[in-house]
């Protein structure tokens, strides 16, 4: 399997010459993503705004500005984190996201959510939101963490939204500082998991006569989402 580099070399390259959607034709410069490729955290808006159309990178605008203040609050900088947006060019005039724009950049987020595979994915806004949890409201469940095997999703306001609406700040706010928290929780679970394994196998390996080799049939695997 090729590793993150190249899958991610290969991505950047084809969002940058995509042409599946109507966005192609109004974008100044596609957005695939960025941050680093063992980020533990990724971050999902909606769309590129207009900075972000013009120097290709997500969340350098306004809203981008207070998502660093997030970021600082839980002790991260943005480059610690990876940042990518549902739909990877601007929808003209900043409108919400067509049904068919979403459709079309689909696999590229879900090629980068698989091959990063980050153990907390935060949703920022209703469309990013509503890839991880369909029909719901993100009033209703912000802030409110969804378990998946190895994985924790976790639904927030969109930045902008607090730009437009102040009495979102501190709700906002508070909801990024549940971060660390679930992030230990993951690591805790992860060295709970590793740790009998090391045990187990261990003391197969004192036990275990010499001169009989040992089965190979029954090795443990471990399995391995507007700025």
């Amino acid at each position: 399997m090729a590793d993150r580099d190249q899958i991610f070399a290969e991505l950047n390259a084809e969002v940058q010459a995509c042409q599946k959607c109507a966005l192609a034709k109004t974008r100044t410069k596609a957005v695939p993503g960025e941050g680093p490729l063992d980020a533990e955290i990724m971050l999902i808006g909606e769309g590129p705004g207009f900075h972000e159309d013009q120097q290709g990178r997500p969340f350098v605008g306004a809203s981008g500005r207070f998502l660093e203040e997030l970021l600082r609050s839980i002790g991260y900088r943005r480059d610690q984190v990876y940042i990518t947006n549902v739909v990877k060019c601007r929808p003209p005039d900043n409108r919400d996201p067509a049904p068919d724009e979403i459709r079309s950049c689909a696999p590229y987020l879900d090629s980068q959510v698989g091959a990063l595979s980050p153990k907390i994915v935060i949703t920022l806004g209703r469309y990013s939101m509503a890839k991880f949890f369909p029909g719901q409201s993100i009033t209703r469940i912000h802030g409110q963490p969804k378990r998946e095997p190895g994985r924790i999703i976790f639904p927030m306001f969109h930045p902008a939204s607090a730009l437009h609406d102040p009495s979102k700040v501190d709700m906002i706010k508070q909801d990024m500082l549940k971060i660390p928290a679930l992030l230990d929780s993951l690591r805790t679970a992860a060295a709970s998991a590793v740790a009998p394994l090391s045990l187990s196998t261990s003391s197969q390996t004192t036990v275990a006569p010499e001169n009989v080799e040992a089965d190979d049939d029954g090795s443990p695997t471990q399995l391995s989402l507007f700025g």
